[in-house]
Parts: C-alpha cells; structure tokens; sequence
C-alpha cells in the first residue's frame, strides 16, 4: 500500500525522475544566486503527517493550522512549535480515490458561516469534485460529515494532471486549478479547448446558486454570455498541470506554478481571460518545433527554469511574513525533485531575479501560510518545515 501511494504522489504532480535522467537541458533565463543564507528547519518537531500535500489556516483568528492529507484527511493542530497533538478535522478516505485528495480552502467568512471547500478525485467513474463542508456544530476542531454539498463535477480519464489547488480571491470567489487530465502532450487537446474545463483555473461564486447548480458564474467572468459554447466558469486557461497557486495579499495578483512535461518549468501571474500557452508552449519554447507555434495572444511565463535545475515546480507565496523581512514580496517556490526552494524578486526593472535560498533532502509537496502570512513547506517524510536565518 504504501508503495502504490508514493506512485500516486509522484503521478499526481508529474512524472519526474524519469525525465530528469534523461535531460539536462539549460534555461535561458539567468542562472540563480546560490549564496546560501538560509536552512530548513523542522516546524513542528513532535508532529508527524500521513503524505500531507498542503498546509492551510482557516482566517478565523483561532492562529490553528490545518494539513491535507493525500489520502483523504485533514489534520487539524495549534500553530505552535511545542504542539503534540494532532486532531482528524475530516476523513473522506473511504470516498477518495487512492491517494487523490488535493486542495482545501476556507470561505472568506468562516468564521461564522463554518465553511470549507475540498478538490478530489473520486471513482466509479472517475472525476475531480469540488464540494463545500461545514465545521461541526458542537466542535470547531470536527466538520460535519452530513454537511458534504457537492458544488460541481469533473469527468476524468488519469489520474495524473489533476492540479487540485483551491483558494478564495480578493474578491470573494472561489478560484480552481484544474490541470489538462493527462496522460503525456495533452493529446486531446484539452487545455486550449474551452469548451472544457480541464487545462483551466476556473472562478465561481460559491454564495449564490442556479436553478442548474450549486454556485453561480461572476458576472465579469471572461467568456461569460459568449455564442461558441465556451464554459463560463473558466477564468483563464492553456494550463499543464498547475500544482498550486496563490494571491498576493498586498498586490492582489494570482501567481501560480505550472508544471512542465520534457525541457521547462513556468511560474505565471494570472490574468483574466489570457492564454498561457500549453501545449502550444512549454515555457517560452514552442513545444512541438514541427508544427506551426502561433504564438499571437499567448501569455507566456514570467519566469521559467530547464531541467538542470528541476523537474516539477511547486507554486509558493509572495512572502509577507516578518521573519524574514528581506524577503518580502518575494515569490517563494521551489522544486518536488530537486528540491531547490528560490525566491523570485520582480519588483526591480528589467529581468527578475531569482536567488536560490536553500535546497532541501526532501521531496517538496506544497507551500502554504499561517495567518501571519509565515511560510511553510509540506514534506514527503511527514513533517512541515519553516526557512530560517542560517546561524
């Protein structure tokens, strides 16, 4: 069993080694700093997870942390670093499918509606779900295992590709990753096909219904009311597989990690309505160099890295925090296989820069922040991380 997990995993935000044995070809962007100022540091010494792929606060002041677990948990414990106990918020592994629970995200107003939403894969027949939870009644630390409302289905036919990251934007709606359902090249096209989903990052209200389903489209979506049958809820599209995004609470902007299939990684800022190319693209180079590479009305990455530095980007945060204050406004990301973590400064003209800070002996899952906007590190052996001062 725990064999076939790790495979799953590692399908699950993409098919690395293989490709790292077999290219090691070089970026055309700038190589980064590795000036080393940086360690990793375990956060939560006495607390162990079972495959966490996210860590999350839920915005109610009650400084908690809550960690999704590949298998179809939420963990729940006190933000502290002394912290020995660790709750079960909600188990759905008896619905997930294996090792496919991938995205958490709490309502804006959780504080007193008690809402949360969860991305998953599920079986018979495969699908990605997107479903709203509530928080028990009688126990903040529990959700309410009857509360489950199904807000909109995906049909599947991998599960690899899956994306799976889920966040509330600064305007109160829910924001989607969904990445183009595999296998290799995007053979059915989906990721420039509108008319579905997949390949996408989708925007919903989830505070308000139709007669139809269990939220409503923004009215400024980009495709809203158009004629050629393209889905309303997409928000932009021309994804690989977007294995986690965020906002920048300071400047509102969306950033997201996309992850790459032979020679490139891409970190993008998402706008609404854009084109980010795949599988036209892979970065900035023309994926398929044969065929025609149109590349009229594509938004094309911000920053990108080759396969000598890694083989699968992890989407992080712009750091707010104020522990490391050098650092802020920084996009802190880092990489499953290599284990490089950089920070990628675009606040300068001209090219941006990218400095290596540190580079962990672990498979590197996800980022996520505390109400502090601190960051942390989701880790394959278990634990939660924190960069720190190296002393």
């Amino acid at each position: 069993m725990k064999r076939k997990t790790l495979i799953i995993l590692t399908s699950l935000v993409i098919e690395f080694v293989s490709i790292a044995l077999v290219l090691n070809l070089p970026t055309n962007q700038p190589k980064p700093s590795t000036t080393f100022q940086y360690e990793l540091q375990i956060a939560f010494p006495h607390l162990n997870f079972s495959y966490p792929v996210g860590i999350y606060h839920s915005g109610d002041g009650t400084n908690r942390l809550f960690v999704v677990g590949q298998m179809g948990f939420i963990y729940v414990f006190e933000n502290h670093k002394s912290a020995t106990e660790i709750k079960t918020f909600l188990d759905i592994h008896d619905r997930v499918h294996l090792g496919a629970f991938l995205g958490l995200a709490f309502h804006p107003d959780f504080a007193k509606n008690g809402h949360f939403y969860v991305n998953c894969l599920a079986d018979d027949p495969l699908r990605t779900i997107i479903s709203e939870w509530a928080v028990s009644p009688s126990n903040s630390d529990e959700a309410d295992m009857k509360s489950e409302r199904i807000l909109l289905e995906v049909p599947q036919l991998h599960d690899t590709h899956s994306g799976g990251q889920l966040a509330f934007g600064p305007d109160g709606y829910l924001y989607i990753a969904l990445g183009d359902g595999g296998p290799q090249r995007d053979p059915d096209g989906n990721a420039q096909n509108c008319s579905k989903l997949l390949g996408k990052i989708l925007r919903i209200n989830v505070d308000a219904t139709t007669e139809n389903t269990n939220y409503s489209v923004p009215e400024d979506n980009p495709f809203v009311g158009n004629s050629m049958g393209y889905r309303e809820e997409i928000y932009a599209y021309g994804f690989r597989n977007p294995w986690r995004f965020s906002f920048d609470p300071v400047t509102s902007l969306l950033w997201a990690g996309d992850v790459g299939e032979d020679r490139m990684e891409e970190i993008d800022i998402i706008k609404k309505g854009k084109n980010y190319g795949w599988n036209i693209m892979e970065g900035t180079l023309c994926f398929n160099p044969e065929q025609d590479c149109n590349q009229t009305g594509l938004e094309l990455p911000i920053w990108e890295y080759g396969r000598d530095q890694g083989n699968a980007t992890i989407g992080g945060f712009v750091y707010r925090g104020l522990k490391l204050t050098e650092l802020s406004g920084c996009y802190i990301y880092g990489d499953y296989v290599s284990g490089r973590i950089w920070a990628l400064n675009t606040s300068s003209t001209g090219t941006p820069l990218n400095k290596e800070l540190v580079k962990a002996n672990f498979r590197i899952t996800s980022f996520g922040v505390d109400e502090k906007n601190e960051v942390y590190i989701c880790a394959d052996d278990g634990k939660i991380y924190q960069i720190v001062h190296l002393h």
